[in-house]
């Protein structure tokens, strides 16, 4: 086998592959015989059908697969011998694949990008420290109150926190606009579900008042044609409702699956639970900040192969989120969609493998056995639970790429500069995001 590499871009390689004929003859013809014991043809009793009679009916067909077969192997033989590590699959074009002369294939394929890790000790990183305090708590409590509220009518003018029921058009320009007309729709005012203005403007209105109002769609707003324009929704108010929160005893907090049997105890798991997701936001902001200094840092060129496979496994993610099922195909959402996302995502994993690497980390068991244990402890039977991940290869392996993830951040800050920065628990569990504009 002769084998020949050219560099036709910085990761992409294209791989000459000749194959000598007699490899390939040597293979058809042991196909061939392997046929013959089991071809049935009319005139001939099974099994004894003559080699050159089937290599005539089915020669063509085996000679096909037999060179898809040898693709496969001489291309793993060929990048094992010239010690190339391909990202993603090769894009194969024949050169020769005449009988009885040798057979030649071009693969053309990119590999992974050469990275010589900059100096962490540049980076400079804010961390966010909280904590759930009694008010925080009180505030939970309120909100889940909210949650489970009954609603009154009521004969007084609206509030906010209030749930009003509307019949509304909305119009730009003087035409009405679509998707801007709905009939008895209920609204809590101050809950944000509209656009600015619109549900301040039906603080004071009373039940049957028609009420004009003119508010502007916001820049970013979804809809091309509404962005930024200015509108007057037509709104009658059909009723006004208050709420009634329920009271806090023991059918409330089953509601929400916990044993609780008074408000100490209930405060008790809220705090807990409130504790758990500060840590865990806490922990996704610090590490979000840490890989975009790490991208930031180290510019590399990522193969585009792995993008392609991270924007599939993005466009599956999301069609499982909404709810799409089979109903869906994934690849009918756009490309460009996912496309920035699932470069950051490949690039972070080719920086932090370079960091393993380089720092020699390996994955932390006594960390591992405390993760399990935390995802564990949410459930009612915490070491089922513990028993299953450790029983299930797949998902504790998952464990430890999320432990080694830690390990990597860890080894990171220990040379960066740190600045801590105390915030509010509201603040601390905003996604990233909505804080700094982090991808």
């Amino acid at each position: 086998m002769q084998v020949s590499v050219e560099t036709t871009s910085a990761l992409e390689r294209q791989m000459t592959i000749t194959v000598p004929a007699e490899r390939i003859e040597s293979d058809v013809d042991k196909r061939v015989q392997q046929t013959a014991r089991t071809a049935r043809l009319d005139g001939f009793r099974p099994g004894k059908v003559p080699l050159k009679v089937v290599k005539k009916r089915y020669g063509a067909g085996i000679r096909q697969d037999v060179l898809g077969e040898v693709i496969q192997q001489s291309f793993y033989e060929a990048v094992q011998q010239e010690k190339i590590v391909p990202a993603g699959s090769p894009q194969i074009e024949f050169k020769n694949d005449k009988d009885g002369e040798d057979f030649a294939f071009v693969a053309t394929f990119e590999v992974y990008p050469e990275v010589e890790l900059a100096d962490f000790s540049a980076a400079e990183v804010e961390k966010q420290t909280s904590s759930v305090t009694d008010a925080d708590i009180e505030q939970m409590v309120d909100t889940l109150r909210k949650q489970q509220a009954d609603w009154t009518a009521v004969e007084r003018a609206a509030q906010d926190g209030d749930r009003v029921n509307i019949d509304f058009e909305g119009f730009v320009d003087g035409e009405a606009f679509e998707g801007g007309k709905a009939e008895g729709h209920d609204l809590v005012l101050g809950s944000g579900s509209m656009i600015p203005g619109f549900e301040d403007g039906l603080v004071g209105a009373e039940v049957g008042a028609d009420v004009e109002l003119n508010v502007n769609f916001p820049e970013e707003y979804h809809a091309e044609e509404l962005k930024g324009k200015a509108a007057v929704f037509k709104v009658k108010v059909n009723t006004v409702s208050e709420p009634v929160l329920p009271e806090l005893d023991k059918a409330f907090f089953e509601k929400f699956g916990l044993e609780a049997n008074d408000v100490e105890s209930f405060q008790a798991e809220v705090r807990s639970n409130m504790e758990r997701e500060l840590k865990n936001a806490l922990k996704m902001k610090l590490k979000d900040q840490v890989f975009s200094k790490l991208v930031e840092l180290n510019a590399i060129e990522v193969p585009s192969a792995l993008v392609d496979t991270e924007i599939d496994a993005l466009r599956r993610q999301a069609v499982q989120q909404f709810g799409g099922g089979q109903d869906l195909d994934p690849n009918m959402l756009p490309k460009e969609m996912f496309e920035d996302q699932a470069k950051r995502r490949v690039t972070v994993g080719l920086l932090v493998q370079e960091v393993v690497k380089a720092a020699e980390i390996t994955a932390d068991e006594a960390r591992v056995r405390e993760t399990v244990e935390e995802l564990a402890e949410t459930y009612q039977e915490p070491q089922q639970v513990i028993d299953w991940y450790y029983g299930n290869e797949e998902m504790l392996n998952q464990v430890k790429s999320l432990v080694m993830e830690d390990q990597v951040v860890d080894h990171l800050l220990s040379s960066a500069k740190v600045n801590e920065v105390a915030v509010a628990y509201e603040e601390a569990i905003k996604p990233a995001q909505q804080n700094n504009g982090a991808e």
